[in-house]
């Protein structure tokens, strides 16, 4: 218990036995007296009374809620403080680890002569390592991976199962959980009337250090310049990036979303799930997107858009309103008529 107030800075109640040993954390209503749980808004709040945790982190508004004999750490911001302590209990779930519990290169992996791995490279069972392909130490090749020629990954990476990696260029810390295909060949044609002419797809992508790419998820390379993914930027599942985007740092792109070609998201920005944004277009930095928006025009920074076409949240909601408003009009209309001798 003490080194969870050391870590997080909370205030302990009156009387807390900080000798106490933690082994988990929990929700607080499946927790028990070896788990660490945490309440920080009034959903939660009723379960308090109940709970079996053995100390709680929760904020000065909770803390009075909490019944006798439960030890209260009282902190500002409960989940982040939680989350702090989640960390260091399961620092082995921060990234994907070998579903081999393989110690250096398994014997039935394969890796080209001329690659390049540090000394404490893990390469699971069947991974495919191409040639001049650089890896550099702690990181991890997950089974049946595959990593095409030139490609480069720096250090304490974690590629997952079933990935693909060609022509890219991955920083220091980058995470690609199972499923991914980054480098692959972007959605490129010039239409005419005798077909479809492919259009060469010759850049790569790059993914700059602490990115993190969600399961299933699909990075093209660029076509002429490279696809870029900027610092610390987090990409969840089953999201497409096209050919040629610019994501900047620290973005949060959630589940679903689709970026069509040659997109720029500026650093910071938000895109909730199934954002679909056409080509060409640019979202400034900080921009905020709602869930399932599509966006057809370029958005300023710091704005906070949402709606088909997307468009200013005010306008959005106004709309929204509106329609609804227009709707109960008609409905009363049409019930006077059907009601009227």
């Amino acid at each position: 218990m003490a080194e969870i107030v050391s870590l997080t800075g909370a205030e302990p109640c009156e009387g807390a036995d900080l000798s106490r040993h933690l082994t988990s954390i929990a929700p607080i209503d499946c927790a028990d007296g070896n788990d660490l749980t945490f309440v920080q808004d009034a959903r939660f709040a009723r379960a308090l009374g109940a709970t079996r945790a053995g100390a709680i982190l929760t904020s000065d508004r909770f803390a009075r809620q909490a019944p006798q004999g439960l030890t209260v750490l009282r902190v500002k911001k409960p989940y982040d403080a939680f989350v702090m302590v989640a960390r260091q209990f399961y620092r082995g779930a921060l990234r994907p680890a070998s579903v081999f519990g393989t110690s250096g290169v398994a014997a039935n992996a394969a890796i080209h002569p001329t690659a390049r791995l540090a000394s404490d490279v893990t390469v699971d069972p069947f991974a495919v390592i191409g040639p001049s392909v650089e890896i550099g130490p702690g990181s991890l090749i997950g089974a049946h991976a595959v990593i095409g020629a030139n490609v480069r990954i720096g250090r304490d990476c974690a590629i997952g199962a079933n990935c693909t990696i060609t022509h890219s260029l991955l920083g220091d810390r980058v995470v690609i959980h199972p499923g991914c295909h980054i480098g692959q060949d972007g959605f490129g044609y010039v239409s005419g009337g005798e077909g479809h002419v492919k259009v060469p797809q010759v850049g790569s992508a790059v993914l700059h250090d602490d990115v993190e790419i969600g399961s299933g998820t699909r990075i093209d390379r660029g076509g002429m310049r490279d696809t870029v993914i900027g610092e610390g930027t987090k990409i969840d599942n089953l999201c497409q990036i096209g050919h040629n985007c610019v994501v900047g740092r620290h973005c949060i792109i959630v589940a679903q979303s689709g970026l069509s070609g040659s997109v720029t998201i500026g650093d910071f920005a938000v895109l909730g799930p199934r954002t679909g944004i056409i080509p060409h277009v640019t979202v400034g930095k900080g921009a905020m997107l709602a869930s399932r928006s599509t966006v057809y025009e370029d958005v300023p920074a710091g704005a906070v858009w949402g709606g088909f076409p997307a468009r200013p949240k005010r306008q959005w909601m106004r709309e929204v309103v509106a329609l609804q408003r227009l709707a109960v009009r008609g409905t009363k209309k049409a019930r006077d008529l059907k009601e009227k001798p």
